[in-house]
């Protein structure tokens, strides 16, 4: 699956900045094109990795370069005075061989949580392929405007992509730092989990069940908000010792059967990206990853009845991605139109109780 990563703001833009890092260092070719939009010149030099003619300075009439200061109001219509600006930036370098749009934005600030659902509006006017949003919400202790920013953004954004990821930093946050110390991390766990979900047919090697990008939009068709789980195990290397004294029975040496559905049972039980209820989802995916030999068909079966199971007998889809020098089998399930979601239900009350004042 090849996308079209689009970073909007100062948190998107970092994202999407670790993702073309990330691609770089594995080589991994699911990135078609990148494209960093920002009101505040100061983010866009910041960024390690995204070329300069990657890097689009909008609004500077309204900002001079220097942001939208959180307001999120600000932030759309500097979007939308900009829109084609942005549009013919998009246009340069080409979509045929685009399989989807990935829209990021911190939903906290102003910048993105304002310009991100403007311009999935606009994309999906022009564009029949999918549009995706990955939203950033903020950290509990980032303030009463990042919430009420992030309360606002969350009801346009979603209503103008064909499904929303959310990553929620005060699920992910560690005790007692901030989320400006911790950002280089959260992002690196974002790109931990998507880029086996976009990366998803783009493997060398044949699998036993390979994913392919129809698969995937698919699962995510009519979702609307959507969390993935994620599980990685390192495989553990036979040494001399070891092949002389044979192998201590530990978890690194079950049966692949075994490791894979006990990989799922971690992923769908642990952190998710969006902490919410997954029996609720209408459908899920689960992709498995790592060296060929340590991937198994019968694994992916078993463990695609435990997600049916688990959310209730509907649609499930599964399959493998094949990394030849893989060191670890990380899995990914992917949970599609998930409804009972706590954290959006506090930023909801958050945006009543001003629109009610």
């Amino acid at each position: 699956m090849r996308v079209f990563v689009i970073g909007f703001g100062q948190a998107g833009g970092r994202v999407a900045d670790t993702f073309l890092d990330f691609a770089k260092k594995t080589r991994q070719k699911f990135i078609g094109h990148t494209l960093v939009i920002n009101t505040a010149r100061a983010d866009l030099m910041g960024l390690k990795n995204i070329p300069l003619e990657d890097r689009l300075l909008v609004g500077e009439s309204k900002t001079r370069g220097h942001g939208t200061g959180a307001d999120t109001e600000l932030g759309g219509l500097v979007a939308a005075d900009e829109i084609y600006t942005i549009q013919s930036e998009i246009d340069k370098r080409g979509t045929h061989q685009i399989d989807a749009f990935l829209i990021i934005a911190g939903l906290g600030g102003g910048t993105g949580s304002g310009g991100a659902p403007v311009l999935a509006r606009r994309l999906k006017k022009l564009y029949e392929e999918p549009i995706y949003g990955l939203g950033i919400l903020p950290a509990k202790d980032e303030g009463g405007l990042s919430a009420l920013n992030a309360a606002r953004s969350l009801m346009t954004f979603v209503n103008e992509v064909d499904n929303l990821f959310l990553f929620d930093n005060d699920a992910w946050k560690k005790g007692g730092e901030s989320v400006k110390e911790a950002f280089e991390e959260i992002n690196e766990e974002i790109v931990r989990r998507f880029w086996i979900l976009f990366a998803a047919g783009e493997a060398n090697e044949v699998g036993q069940m390979v994913v392919d990008a129809a698969e995937v939009i698919n699962t995510l068709k009519g979702g609307r908000v959507s969390t993935i789980g994620y599980a990685s195990e390192e495989i553990e290397r036979e040494g001399v010792f070891k092949k002389l004294f044979g192998k201590k029975e530990t978890m690194e040496n079950l049966d692949t059967v075994t490791r894979i559905t006990s990989l799922v049972r971690r992923a769908a039980a642990g952190r998710l990206t969006i902490p919410c209820d997954v029996s609720t989802a209408e459908k899920a995916l689960i992709i498995a990853a790592g060296p060929p030999t340590e991937l198994s068909r019968k694994g992916i079966e078993k463990s695609k009845m435990r997600i049916e199971e688990l959310i209730r007998g509907k649609e499930v889809r599964g399959g493998d991605f094949p990394l030849v020098k893989g060191q670890h089998v990380s899995m990914i399930v992917l949970f599609s139109g998930v409804s009972d979601i706590p954290r959006i239900k506090e930023l909801q009350e958050i945006g009543a109780k001003h629109r009610g004042r």
